[in-house]
């Protein structure tokens, strides 16, 4: 080392080694031929000539200088001109220096002298000529940071030039060229920012950013992608990337404007779903073909995807390690240097640059492999969410009822995106070991023998921590099943919120969902206490190891030095890591285990096989058919449960088949089985022909009704406008705020049931297919709709199809060539209409039946469709396709509500201000900050002490000590305290939340989607549960000690306040700068997976329709572009956060190495060695409280958004109370049943029309009312006034005597009983959906059982009542889930029934046993009935009919149709004007 120096210095610097260089450093620092001051100079210009050489790499064999000039101003070519003239200067002086320094001296040393110069000289040269060859090269961004660099270069190292010749009044040619060198870099500077600003504007314009600097040579063209916004990232160069230099412009942009989604670029192929979803199935599928006896790993599949990044980001991990232990080892150095025993003069200055390299290098690789894993992640999350969301629609019938909706929701917004976050922590599990391991031979080395002691507590605080752990862990899963059990609850009472409201049970629902939270509390707070434990755990580790070791010492008898001590003290702080990282390691490993086997479970679970009965429709020669020969199919894949048994049918090209028979006989599932969806036992199914299908229960997709109809189908406006009109939509339409372009809610809640029916009949009628499958799509649509629909629709427009029409209206079946009676699984007859009517008794049953229903009516035949063609001139009147354009009105579905701006300390107060919750973090923080007094005390005690002879080595390790184990018990009452505040906040922010969702109006529901609900119940909440209260904590924490760490350093060496308050305003200033965009991006991110929610739940519903539809692929695509759009907020959210880190690491490795050079260049003896060593041991650590800080803050403020987004709907807006006590009804009220309308208005929106026009009548207590409107009358608006779902905007509804805006909404709702046109079960046993509150005994249901045609239907069950009810009923008939429903209001037994057309999914026959059992078990109560099959309403004591929200007339139904220009007169002409005898 000696001769290195020598050789670089010379002999004449090099003779003062072992001299005071403390007190002569400054001279040499400031000397302009300082060997130090040259080293510096050489150190800068070195990585300027490999930026300009090997990154940027300019193309100086093709300069064309005139061609260039073109544009530029004279100050810029002067730039150019002098600098690189400079350049040639500074090369040709010091190669004629070298020349005369060999010719006398015969030697070239010092090497310092000459190299100096040469190095100036290229880099300048080289400078200067990028500078004029710039052309469209290189980005402006890069060129400002050389010209900032060379200017500070410059200010820095020609000061000592300066003082030459004003102080000593020296000049050289040497000092002349420095001093000229600064002109320079200001002229180079000013030509940058000034002279390029019109060339700055004009490539803003063309999208160009100019920001992402040193870009690779494969994009200088000057050619950019103005169409897509993709992530610079994807063409940033080695630089860019290292320094994240890429993302300024969109940070940028965050300050001048709040971001939104279209701000935020897209995400480079590599990263985007399809890529890592192809790339996933490619390797799965290698594996399949490579290991075809064995199941393929998932686990080794996404290795294999991605193990190349893996190895980098490792690489870079590693390269962390090495710099971090590099610190301990500097601080010795460093320590010695003080203490005199340096090996050469320079050593301290030496020793400086490479602590700043050191802490520099250790920031850039921590950095990398931060982001490289989550890039990592993201990948893995997006491909296992698109490989979720692929099964899931291929899922068998057996695998749904292992996977409930919620489930498979969890799988992708818990364990997928939990997977995501586990290739940071992939790397953890071998980086903690090495850096123990490192750490413990750093003491080694410096300690000795004592290590041995220090590695036993070690090893016993880290086998305490693995139980820990492991109970964590434990406690972790309990917590997630809890959540998922509370989950799976508010999400079914959610989304059922009208029927619980209609009901009266929301306090039911929400007190079963607060008895789970309940339960989830618990888990919950043993996981908070462990954490506490833990957090006690690692702040007490050090004060147990330094007890261990430094007693060892004593009795080893070690002496204790300045260097040996601070080095043990400052490797302690690595030791401190993996001690806490370790049980996060193993519970976060565990964790990853069990999400990915709850995936894999998934992804392994049987799927349906459509493509046995579904055939290529594109087969030359073949015309679309169905035949079925001796097939038996069971849902349940078992022989002894056939559903259907021997099914025998062909379906020829152009043939309509009607297909009849009883509730739950099987009719859907022979629709379900010509689909593929039913597992076959025997027989076979063949079907030719593209399939539409319209399923009993409608599915709606939320989006426009455009979309919904197109059904990702091109637009054909001529074929679209006669679709419009043959689902009579016309005019629905014309009705609508905003046409076709009405943004539909989730499952259509703000389109009536014969709305929702008319679009899934549209959306069949414009695939053009081969194949109709129509399942009862008539039930929901009133009479005179429904014959039209049949005669244009069905008809007319699907004449020539092959079309499948389950219906229980025997009107339309003599219409059909062949009709199917099935009864209990078999077709028990099949033949023309005429053929059955006298060949089968049960069909003449079912005919008898129907006849008994309409009443003395005549039962009418079809006639043959009358031709109504569409001709140009009348489909000009049509509903014309309107362009989208913006309105004024806002549409019902309201974008997500997102707060902008900065909302300051308002979610902070919200959150502490739950109960006691400022108190107990008040406590918390003076428990800290008592903490930190005692770790400064102890420091300073032994720094003061070290080598204090007064001191024995016994008091000073026992006070040293004492001071530490007081120190840490406050630790232990912090954590304590923050798991109260925890516990407490979660409790009251969820208890506001349930009240406020379960009072919410029904309007809130009907706009707003179910997933951002749950997003809000599920990830927002876990949020507020178990990251918030500790990172609160620990964000004030971080804070604290960075403060400390800075006020010690300032103590020691006040002159670093210079360099340090600059550096606080520049970290505030930056956190100011990242926190603008960082929150919005939060907020964008939890938006954007309420969307990835939303889709995914849509889809899940509806995976029947859309294999029917054979339209997977484009379903699949659409989630690939929402999990992109998701991934892209995430993906510049935590590079955001790295960008933020590493500029505070850089400025806190700034700090250190100022404070660092002030100790060498104060005089010696200014500080003592103990002082020294607590100064660099403070300062070494002073980049992680600093980063912590910065970052705990911003992850707070993010965090914080949780809070923003729960309290919007915790402040929501209330329905009326449940309960008034000073204005309750009698407990037997109503006794009569009278209800008086009067005057009754009613609008949806202040801003919309009304929809009841002041409608008055009475309902005499005992009637059977009917009414009847066509289609948006405003029938079911007035059945919801009377339930108060809506409330009224002027008049009132008497009930026997009572207001009922007066009364509590639960008082008024549990006295009236209703069936509902859609029949909703929950989850649970057949009892519990017949009787949720328990308020029946077993006998009083089975008597209601057998009144509704159930009995058999039960005993059929093994478990009977108690046997289960699946997710929707999904394992119930429709017909049957509505006889459910039927049975709920029998044991309610209220004096007011209202009845939705409650029979519409019923056969005729059971039909009929039903209004008798309504007759008879109602019986002097007054019977409601919205109708749409007008003979329903035929034996009704009185009708009303409404029109356009007015009532048009309200009398006995036979003198209504007697009475001429009666509605209901026409309805009843309308109803039967179609058939004849």
């Amino acid at each position: 080392m000696d001769d290195v120096w020598e050789a670089f210095c010379g002999k004449c610097e090099h003779s003062y080694v072992g001299q005071n260089h403390f007190s002569s450093g400054f001279m040499f620092f400031t000397c302009p031929s300082s060997c130090v001051k040259n080293f510096a100079v050489i150190s800068f210009d070195s990585l300027l000539l490999f930026v300009l050489l090997f990154i940027v790499k300019p193309s100086l064999g093709t300069l064309r200088i005139p061609a260039r000039l073109q544009g530029f101003s004279l100050s810029h070519i002067f730039s150019g001109i002098f600098n690189g003239g400079l350049g040639v200067v500074y090369f040709s002086y010091r190669v004629w220096i070298l020349r005369e320094n060999y010719q006398k001296f015969d030697t070239i040393l010092p090497l310092h002298q000459w190299m100096v110069l040469l190095i100036q000289g290229l880099t300048w040269l080289l400078l200067g000529s990028i500078v004029i060859h710039r052309g469209r090269q290189h980005p402006i961004s890069f060129l400002r940071l050389l010209g900032f660099l060379a200017c500070l270069f410059v200010g820095i190292l020609r000061f000592p030039s300066l003082v030459m010749v004003t102080v000593w009044k020296e000049v050289s040619i040497a000092v002349v060229l420095d001093i000229l060198s600064l002109p320079g870099s200001i002229l180079l500077l000013y030509c940058i920012y000034k002279v390029h600003k019109c060339e700055e504007t004009r490539e803003t314009t063309n999208g160009f950013s100019l920001h992402t600097t040193f870009i690779c040579e494969g994009n200088r063209s000057g050619k950019t992608d103005s169409g897509s916004n993709v992530t610079p990232y994807a063409k940033a160069g080695f630089l860019s990337r290292i320094s994240f230099w890429w993302l300024n412009p969109l940070l940028e942009k965050g300050k001048e404007k709040n971001l939104r989604e279209e701000d935020i670029p897209h995400l480079r192929k590599k990263d985007r779903a399809e890529s890592c979803y192809l790339t996933f199935m490619e390797k799965l599928n290698g594996q399949k073909r490579t290991r075809s006896s064995t199941t393929p790993s998932i686990l080794w599949t996404i290795i294999l995807c991605q193990w190349k990044d893996i190895l980098i980001s490792g690489f870079f991990a590693l390269l962390n390690i090495v710099m971090l232990t590099a610190g301990p080892l500097l601080l010795n150095a460093f320590i010695e240097v003080a203490e005199g025993k340096g090996a050469f003069i320079y050593e301290g200055y030496i020793l400086i640059i490479l602590l700043f390299l050191a802490k520099c290098l250790e920031s850039l690789s921590q950095r990398q492999w931060y982001f490289r894993s989550g890039i990592i992640g993201l990948q893995v999350r997006s491909m296992l969410s698109a490989a979720i969301y692929r099964k899931q629609l291929r899922l068998s019938n057996a695998a749904k009822k292992m996977h409930s909706t919620s489930n498979i929701m969890n799988y992708v917004t818990v364990d997928a995106y939990g997977l995501g976050e586990f290739p940071y922590w992939f790397h953890q599990t071998w980086t903690t070991g090495l850096q123990l391991c490192l750490s413990l031979a750093i003491l080694f080395h410096y300690v000795g023998l004592p290590t041995i002691a220090a590695l036993v507590v070690i090893t016993l605080t880290v086998l305490c921590s693995v139980p820990l752990a492991k109970l964590q862990n434990r406690f972790r899963v309990k917590l997630m099943l809890a959540q998922d059990e509370r989950l799976k609850a508010t999400s079914e009472a959610l989304g059922n919120m009208k029927v619980l409201k209609l009901y009266a049970w929301e306090t039911h629902f929400k007190n079963v969902t607060e008895r789970l939270r309940t339960e989830e509390y618990r888990w919950l707070s043993a996981v908070q206490l462990q954490k506490a434990y833990s957090t006690f755990l690692f702040w007490s580790s050090p004060v147990f190891v330094s007890t261990a070791t430094f007693g060892a010492c004593y009795f080893l008898g070690v002496p204790f030095y300045a260097s040996n001590v601070f080095t043990f003290l400052s490797t302690l702080r690595l030791v401190q890591d993996p001690i806490r990282t370790i049980p996060e390691v193993i519970s976060v490993v565990i964790q990853a285990k069990v999400s990915l086997t709850r995936i894999v479970r998934f992804l392994e679970a049987p799927e349906l096989q459509c493509g046995n009965s579904r055939k290529n429709h594109n087969i030359e020669g073949l015309k679309p058919s169905i035949t079925i020969k001796s097939a038996t199919l069971s849902w349940e894949n078992n022989p002894s449960k056939a559903t259907l048994r021997n099914i025998n049918l062909e379906v020829k090209p152009g043939e309509k088949v009607a297909i009849c028979g009883e509730v739950g006989s099987g009719k859907s599932t022979l629709f379900a089985a010509i689909l593929g969806e039913v597992p076959s036992i025997g027989g076979n199914i063949e079907v030719y022909g593209k399939i539409a299908y319209v399923s009993q229960m409608a599915w709606i997709q939320t989006g426009t009704i455009q979309e919904n109809i197109l059904f990702g189908t091109a637009m054909d406006k001529q074929r679209y406008q006669e679709v419009l009109d043959c689902c009579s939509l016309v005019q629905d339409l014309e009705m609508l705020p905003f046409g076709d372009f009405t943004e539909i809610g989730e499952r259509g809640v703000n389109l009536s049931g014969s709305q929702k029916q008319r679009i899934q009949l549209a959306r069949a009628l414009y695939q053009d297919a081969d194949i109709y499958l129509l399942d009862d799509p008539f039930s929901a649509i009133d009479a005179h709709t429904a014959t039209s629909l049949f005669n244009k629709y069905v008809m007319e427009a699907l004449s020539g199809k092959v079309v499948l029409l389950v219906t229980h209206q025997v009107d339309f079946l003599p219409a059909f060539s062949s009709v199917l009676l099935i009864a209990d699984g078999e077709i028990l007859c099949a033949g023309p209409y005429h053929q059955l009517l006298v060949s089968s008794q049960e069909f003449q049953n079912l005919i008898n039946a129907h006849k008994h229903t309409v009443g003395p009516e005549r039962l009418a035949d079809v006639a043959s469709p009358r031709s109504q063609k569409i001709t140009t001139k009348e489909r000009k009147k049509l509903y014309t396709v309107r362009p989208f354009e913006a309105r004024t009105r806002d549409q019902l579905i309201k974008q997500e509500e997102r707060e902008v701006g900065d909302t300051g300390f308002r979610p902070y107060m919200q959150y502490m201000n739950q109960g006691k919750g400022l108190l107990y973090f008040t406590i918390a923080c003076l428990c800290h900050l008592a903490f930190l007094v005692g770790l400064i005390s102890q420091n300073a005690w032994i720094a003061s002490n070290v080598q204090n002879p007064l001191i024995s080595r016994l008091k000073l390790i026992m006070v040293y000590l004492i001071i530490g184990f007081v120190s840490i018990f406050f630790v232990l009452f912090r954590s304590l305290f923050i798991v109260v505040l925890c516990l407490q906040s979660s409790r009251s922010i969820f208890s506001q939340l349930l009240n406020s969702l379960f009072h919410a109006p029904m309007s809130f529901y009907d706009s707003t989607p179910l997933g951002r609900i749950l997003s809000r119940v599920s990830s927002d909440l876990s949020i507020v549960d178990l990251d918030i209260p500790f990172t609160s904590i620990f964000a004030f924490g971080t804070a604290m000690n960075f403060c400390a760490s800075l006020g010690v350093l300032a103590t020691l060496t006040w002159q670093v306040l210079f360099i340090a308050l600059p550096m606080l305003y520049l970290i505030l200033h930056l956190q100011r700068y990242y926190i603008a965009s960082a929150k919005v991006l939060m907020r964008i991110n939890g938006t954007t997976k309420s969307l990835v929610a939303n889709n995914l739940a849509e889809s899940i519903v509806g995976a029947m329709k859309i294999r029917a539809f054979e339209d997977e692929e484009r379903f699949f695509s659409k989630n690939l572009n929402i999990i992109d759009i998701n991934a892209s907020s995430f993906f510049h959210n935590f590079t955001a956060d790295e960008w933020l880190v590493q500029r505070l690491e850089m400025l806190s490795a700034i700090v250190l190495f100022f404070s660092t050079l002030t100790m060498i260049l104060l005089p010696e003896g200014t500080f003592s060695p103990g002082f020294i060593g607590m100064a660099l041991s403070y300062g070494l650590s002073l980049n992680t409280p600093a980063v912590y800080c910065i970052q705990n803050q911003c992850t707070l403020e993010n965090y914080m958004v949780s809070v923003e987004r729960l309290f919007q709907y915790i402040y929501i807006p209330r329905e009326a109370l449940g309960i008034i006590k000073e204005n309750r009804p009698p407990p037997s009220w109503p006794v009569v049943g009278k209800v008086e309308i009067c005057d009754l208005k009613i609008r949806y929106r202040p801003e919309t029309p009304l929809v009841l026009c002041g409608i008055s009548c009475t309902f005499e207590g005992g009637h059977n009312i009917g009414i009847v409107g066509r289609t948006g009358s405003g029938k079911t608006t007035l059945i919801s006034a009377l339930f108060r779902l809506v409330e009224p905007t002027d008049g009132k509804i008497i009930v026997d005597g009572l207001d009922i805006s007066k009364i509590g909404l639960h008082d008024l709702r549990s006295c009236i009983g209703i069936i509902p046109q859609d029949p909703t079960l929950f989850n649970g046993t057949l009892k519990y959906n017949l009787d949720p509150l328990s308020q029946h005994t077993d006998q009083e249901i089975w008597e209601v059982v057998e009144k509704c045609q159930l009995r058999e239907l039960v005993k059929e069950k093994e478990d009977g009542l108690d046997s289960l009810v699946l997710e929707d009923g999904s394992n119930l008939s429709m017909g049957q889930r509505q006889l459910i429903c039927l049975g709920r209001a029998l044991l309610k037994k209220s004096r007011i029934l209202v009845l939705d057309e409650a029979t519409a999914s019923i056969d005729n026959s059971t039909d009929s046993i039903i209004q008798k059992t309504i007759r008879t078990e109602f019986a002097g109560c007054t019977v409601i009935t919205v109708a749409h099959r007008i003979p329903t309403v035929m034996d009704c004591t009185m009708v009303l009919s409404i029109s356009d929200g007015k009532l048009v007339e309200y009398d006995e139904p036979m003198r209504l149709m007697k009475r001429e220009g009666s509605l209901f007169g026409k309805l009843v002409k309308e109803y039967w004007s179609h058939f004849q005898c």
